[in-house]
């Protein structure tokens, strides 16, 4: 009884020297390497890490079925579906490290926000597919571990065409939304971060899946939308080739306004507001109405963020002017009769 529960101590106490000494390894290898993402990632593979030694160290030495004087292979059957899921779970860590090394490393050497974007999605939609295999594979080899998933594995390949042209049937929408994902991240359509417009809501893309897509409305409300509406209908992406944008508003004033100096205030108040990129701008009369101008003021913006605080301080400021300097260019409507005609 006494070496059992010593083999079993010893097991425990390997198994946390073994953790210990690599994560002191990875942390020594990330000080040498600061500029390399890849060793902070892998210390979070160091619980999977000990499972796995763990549990193959109890198959090798078999302390607990001595320890519990057990002579059936119940243990040991236990013990080998810990250690198939601990190999599953160390490989989604595994991968979950390399492609965040790989997305880390590309952030270094590329100055391009919309490439990176495109990689970041890619690189997160690959990750869900792996991690989806990898759990599908550690699950069917848990399954045959039992003697009578084994014996029926025969009748199960055979009807195998069936069930996949039935399940094909039912699960149309999914794997529909399933093939929509992966075409939307290496087609380049749209990214994480990328600010677009769905059915009339402006959205900053902040998730993608293999199923949905989820927005970020400008009030801080989410909007999931199945990524097969970004294949099979059209939508707007302000910023998939460049994020700057032109920030414009639309005036209705007396056509007695000086329009000149209205450009000219609009050209001092740009000149003092930080949204403004100093690429572009103008101020033109764009309409005529019975009633009024239609002016029509415009700047190019670095983000759709900066686009929107544009717009409101454009509005603002031009009003502000019109009220305090030309009330009378404001709109008016006219309730009264006009002069008499003096005309023949």
């Amino acid at each position: 009884m006494l070496w059992p529960l010593v083999s079993l101590l010893a097991v425990g106490l390997v198994t946390l020297a073994a953790g210990w000494v690599v994560d002191q390894a990875l942390q020594r290898a990330a000080a040498r390497h600061p500029d390399a993402p890849l060793w902070p990632l892998l210390r979070r593979c160091r619980a999977p890490l000990q499972l796995v030694l763990l549990a193959t160290l109890l198959l090798a030495l078999r302390p607990v079925e001595h320890l519990l004087d057990l002579t059936d292979d119940r243990v040991r059957h236990a013990l080998l579906l810990v250690l198939i899921a601990a190999l599953g779970w160390l490989t989604v860590r595994g991968l979950a490290a390399v492609l965040g090394a790989v997305l880390g490393r590309y952030e270094t050497v590329t100055e391009d926000a919309s490439r990176i974007r495109r990689v970041h999605t890619q690189l997160g939609l690959l990750r869900r597919v792996l991690d989806a295999l990898v759990w599908v594979v550690t699950l069917a080899s848990m399954l045959l571990t039992f003697t009578a998933m084994r014996t029926i594995g025969a009748s199960l390949l055979a009807s195998a065409g069936i069930i996949g042209i039935v399940a094909g049937i039912a699960a149309q929408s999914t794997l529909g939304n399933f093939f929509a994902g992966l075409q939307i991240a290496f087609s380049d359509t749209v990214r994480i971060g990328d600010t677009v417009v769905v059915d009339g809501q402006q959205g900053t893309v902040e998730e993608i899946t293999l199923s949905y897509l989820v927005l970020q409305l400008w009030d801080h409300r989410r909007l999931v939308v199945p990524v097969s509406y970004f294949v099979g209908k059209p939508f707007e992406n302000w910023t998939r080739r460049d994020p700057g944008l032109l920030a414009w508003v639309l005036l209705h004033v007396d056509h007695t306004t000086a329009v000149d100096e209205l450009r000219e205030e609009f050209r001092r108040g740009l000149s003092l507001s930080p949204g403004w990129d100093g690429r572009e701008w103008y101020l033109q009369v764009v309409d005529t109405t019975p009633s009024t101008l239609v002016v029509r003021a415009a700047a190019t913006a670095a983000t759709p963020d900066d686009a929107a605080e544009l717009r409101f301080a454009i509005r603002e400021r031009l009003v502000a002017h019109l009220r305090d300097r030309h009330p009378a260019a404001l709109p008016r409507i006219r309730t009264g009769d006009g002069p008499p005609d003096d005309g023949p």
